[in-house]
């Protein structure tokens, strides 16, 4: 296994160390301030990851409004993908195709054996053989790397602690009630120390995650670009996608940005904060990895 695949699972057991240690601190404190107790709040909170880990890829593609297709449908996508599973000694994953001009790919499944690898119409239009070769085997390598099933179970972290935050934020607003041990009702300073705790869990949660999505990706360019022995043509197509998403349809960017995680290259339509938090590296960063691992192979050929 090349090296970055090691050091992506290092930094992804670590992160995952570090949420698990916030957000069980985080429950306790919830289950102390509503009087629930340890065991409820524990079995709440594993229905929830166990739910979230079961419908996970149904819901991705229902809101993507991914088809699934067949050989007949798309042969180039099953040849490529057939093709690349036996270098990367993966199961075949199922395929999908989103209808919309908006060029990109992602992976998503509970593990290898459940995978979809979806592409877009747009994406297809805007791409040689070649690199649309690239796109795949880099979301192939996310699939080995199980990191999509990852993203997804640390983001229930994140969301939950958000959710709380909203909710302490509207009761405040609401006369600033809560309820603390035993069930009794405080006031002011209670629902706001809620509110306090869930920022500071929503906050550091969203930074680990960022920051395990941001470096997924390299990991992801860096596999992809092994399995083909040709990073050129991923280089290639990360510019031609980078391109294409700068100029297209506002609304459409804005109707998936939500899922910019799993994206090659993340959809902003600039309307929102979400530009100031990148899920993605800056594709000027992935395209210089790319052909320095271009020149590493070239040499290794000569030699």
């Amino acid at each position: 296994m090349h090296k970055t695949d090691i050091q992506l699972t290092l930094r992804m057991t670590f992160s995952f160390l570090v949420l698990a240690i916030i957000y069980l601190a985080f429950l306790s404190f919830i289950a102390l301030y509503f009087g629930l107790g340890i065991l409820p709040m524990a079995v709440i909170a594993g229905l929830m990851i166990g739910a979230q880990w079961y419908f996970s890829d149904r819901i991705v593609l229902w809101s993507t409004g991914t088809k699934l297709v067949t050989k007949e449908e798309y042969p180039i996508l099953h040849e490529i993908v057939e093709r690349l599973v036996v270098k990367a000694n993966l199961p075949k994953p199922r395929i999908g195709v989103v209808n919309m001009e908006v060029a990109n790919s992602f992976a998503t499944g509970k593990g290898p054996k459940s995978s979809v690898v979806v592409v877009t119409t747009g994406l297809m239009k805007i791409l040689e053989k070649d690199e649309l070769e690239g796109v795949l085997s880099h979301e192939l390598t996310h699939i080995k790397h199980r990191d999509v099933t990852v993203i997804t179970l640390a983001s229930l972290f994140s969301t939950i602690a958000w959710f709380v935050m909203q909710s302490s934020m509207f009761g405040a607003m609401l006369g600033g009630y809560g309820y603390g041990s035993g069930g009794r009702q405080q006031q002011g300073g209670g629902i706001f120390l809620v509110l306090i705790v869930a920022a500071i869990v929503w906050f550091l949660s969203f930074i680990i995650i960022r920051a395990i999505s941001r470096y997924r990706e390299f990991a992801a360019d860096s596999g992809g670009a092994y399995m083909t022995g040709q990073p050129l043509f991923l280089s290639r197509a990360l510019m031609k996608i980078s391109g294409e998403v700068k100029v297209a349809p506002k609304p459409e960017l804005k109707r998936i940005e939500g899922m910019n995680a799993f994206f090659i290259i993340p959809a902003m339509s600039g309307q929102t904060i979400a530009r100031f938090f990148a899920t993605h590296p800056p594709v000027e960063e992935r395209v210089k990895r790319l052909m320095e691992i271009e020149a590493e192979l070239r040499k290794s050929d000569q030699g």
